[in-house]
């Protein structure tokens, strides 16, 4: 074989070979999370993604290096966060939320992106479709739209006399608009009252909700929109404050003083990214990695909460709760 011959094979079969394999520096991954880096369900959320990698055969310093950065659900710093990721030009990203997720998509349409939390990915454009997500985004979605019609079913059966929900909902998620929809759409069934409060503009949320429990029999769904999750101890006291049975996506707003919450477990879902990063790494491309749904939903149930409003829980409900806060 000539040598030049001999080079152009070689060279083609390195580039064939794994990103891991062929750096001579740690591999770099961006970190972009909707929370605090004081919240310590972004600190649980980030640990077991570093866990996970590290269980694959991945040290920090050796090789591999990862930067995180923290919007707090402040959107400038998110838009910030999301540029400053992509200059920097890592071999993968993680992010987690719906309008982080929007901005690196404006801005990289080659850096692989694995998302957690985010709901509805097809219709919302940032996938092709769930089993083929093409170009350079995939990862594990929260809901499916129906799952705003569970909710009111739920909340219906732990407040009977719930007349009317009020959903906080963003109209800049089409995720969350299509919850909404579904709720809207199950609640005549229910015999209940949907008023739709949209926090996407300006809406100054203390007021609506305090305007919506003016009148009796009310209820209130929060949806899983990204600007609820670094507020969510003053939509857990509104709730309180205004006497309203609430129910909230996630397992850590019911922990935290909600009333009830029924979602996916975040933190096998970041576990699951931290898997798709290691197999991009290896080689894998995004496009070809289905969008995963949850494995499993939680129904948890806080009793403190339902006695601090004065609601009387059915005793079936919380006997099908995966957990129930006493």
């Amino acid at each position: 074989m000539r040598r030049r011959e001999f080079i152009t094979l070689l060279g083609g079969a390195a580039a064939g070979w794994p990103l891991a394999a062929r750096a001579q520096q740690p591999l770099r991954v961006g970190v972009l999370m909707h929370y605090s880096h004081t919240d310590r369900e972004g600190q649980a959320r980030t640990a077991a993604f570093v866990d996970t990698l590290q269980r694959l055969g991945w040290t920090e310093g050796r090789n591999l290096r990862t930067e995180f950065r923290w919007s707090a659900g402040d959107a400038g710093r998110e838009k910030a966060s999301a540029a400053e990721l992509v200059r920097s030009k890592p071999d993968a990203i993680a992010v987690s939320g719906w309008t982080a997720l929007a901005e690196l998509k404006k801005l990289t349409s080659t850096i692989p992106i694995v998302f957690t939390q985010v709901s509805d990915p097809v219709d919302s454009g940032f996938v092709a479709s769930l089993a083929r997500p093409g170009a350079n985004i995939s990862g594990f979605q929260n809901f499916e739209p129906a799952i705003g019609g569970k909710w009111l079913g739920v909340l219906k059966e732990a407040a009977p006399g719930m007349r009317r929900t009020a959903v906080l909902f963003g109209s800049d998620s089409a995720a969350t608009v299509a919850v909404l929809r579904a709720a809207e759409t199950v609640a005549p069934d229910l015999a209940v009252n949907v008023t739709a409060i949209d926090v996407h503009g300006g809406v100054e949320i203390e007021r609506a909700i305090a305007v919506f429990a003016s009148q009796p029999d009310g209820g209130l769904i929060v949806t899983s929109h990204p600007s609820f999750v670094p507020n969510r101890g003053l939509l857990i006291l509104l709730a309180a404050r205004h006497r309203l049975p609430a129910i909230y996506p996630f397992r850590y707003y019911a922990t935290e003083g909600g009333l009830m919450s029924y979602g996916p477990d975040q933190i096998d879902q970041w576990r699951g990214a931290a898997s798709y990063i290691d197999r991009i790494l290896r080689g894998e491309k995004p496009g070809e990695l289905p969008v995963q749904a949850p494995a499993k939903y939680e129904l948890v149930i806080n009793l403190k909460a339902a006695k601090v409003i004065g609601l009387d829980i059915p005793p079936t409900l919380p006997l099908r709760a995966n957990e129930v806060i006493e």
